[in-house]
């Protein structure tokens, strides 16, 4: 089975670096757009999935990242991605460190609202400010780029540049993700998961790992919002509204929670099926919510659920 998971990897991989020289111009930028919600859902998955922290803020993250790179930009002339990119993702973190820790002091359904307070501030506060574009948003006229100081390694503002550069964070992304799944953190997380309880007896301090992994996961969020300004030169606060942590959310349950795979599927799946349903019919929502509702009901694990059944022969067991 490890043998023939390898063998998909590389095909896949394969077929993505290949994309460009058979896709249209429009296939390589919708790929783009895929790969980098398909790293926000892992981000989102890895609190809600592994962490067991079901979160309607987690946009803000990715917002706040998307809005420094683009004032980074516009306000500062830094457009070089080896600066941008860590202060935007450092913003990101910092951001996730201080909602996390106000957001945390509570549980379940009030722990939901929170987040989804902070995020709704941040979306009024961009919103209502002239500094950050207002509803407008801050709009990029240049391109970025990757080099030391001046020097240009790679021009960002190229198409199939920029989706390299993508794939490359992505893949990395991914890798990172199913490395820390696996390590003793991962391990942690997902007992805390399970039985918050016992793994308090044991001696861990639940916390302080929930509170890490919300900040892990808010980095992860804010390297999917960097490479969102990069590929759409733009930062609006529609990206900051809780219904966009809600889309992510929605990817995540598609593909199938808890799962390595299951969020870079649904972001897959929920993109095209919106692109293309959107092409066929202004009732094009009806569509996304009927296959939603179907694998919702007939696949408590999501795509991945579906094939893992299908790979047993035997029926997906379907929610109680």
């Amino acid at each position: 089975m490890r043998l023939i998971r390898a063998a998909a990897a590389v095909l896949v991989l394969a077929a993505l670096v290949a994309l460009p020289a058979f896709g249209s111009p429009f296939l390589v930028t919708q790929l783009s757009r895929v790969l980098i919600y398909a790293v926000f859902a892992m981000s989102l998955n890895l609190l809600v999935g592994y962490c067991g922290l079901v979160s309607l803020g987690h946009a803000a993250f990715f917002g706040i990242a998307a809005y420094v790179t683009a004032l980074l930009s516009a306000k500062a002339g830094i457009s070089n991605m080896l600066v941008a990119l860590p202060l935007s993702v450092l913003a990101a973190a910092v951001g996730a460190l201080v909602i996390g820790a106000l957001a945390l002091r509570t549980i379940g359904v009030y722990f939901i609202m929170v987040t989804l307070a902070f995020a709704q501030m941040l979306y009024f506060v961009a919103q209502e400010n002239a500094f950050f574009g207002g509803s407008d948003g801050i709009l990029l006229l240049g391109s970025f780029h990757l080099g030391p100081g001046d020097g240009t390694w790679l021009d960002l503002g190229n198409r199939l540049n920029r989706y390299y550069a993508i794939l490359a964070m992505a893949v990395m992304v991914f890798a990172f993700f199913s490395v820390l799944v696996r390590s003793p953190f991962g391990r942690v997380i997902q007992g805390i998961r399970s039985n918050e309880q016992r793994m308090r007896a044991l001696g861990y301090a639940v916390g302080r790992y929930k509170l890490a992994c919300f900040v892990i996961a808010g980095a992860l969020a804010g390297v999917a919002g960097h490479f969102y300004v990069l590929l759409t030169s733009l930062a609006d606060p529609s990206i900051l509204d809780w219904l966009h942590s809600a889309q992510v959310l929605l990817m995540v349950i598609i593909g199938g929670i808890g799962t390595l795979i299951g969020p870079s599927l649904g972001a897959f799946v929920l993109i095209v099926l919106t692109d293309q349903a959107s092409e066929l019919t202004e009732h094009w929502k009806l569509i996304v919510g009927v296959v939603v509702i179907a694998l919702t009901l007939f696949s408590r694990g999501g795509i991945v659920g579906l094939a893992r059944a299908a790979a047993a022969g035997l029926p997906e067991r379907t929610a109680a």
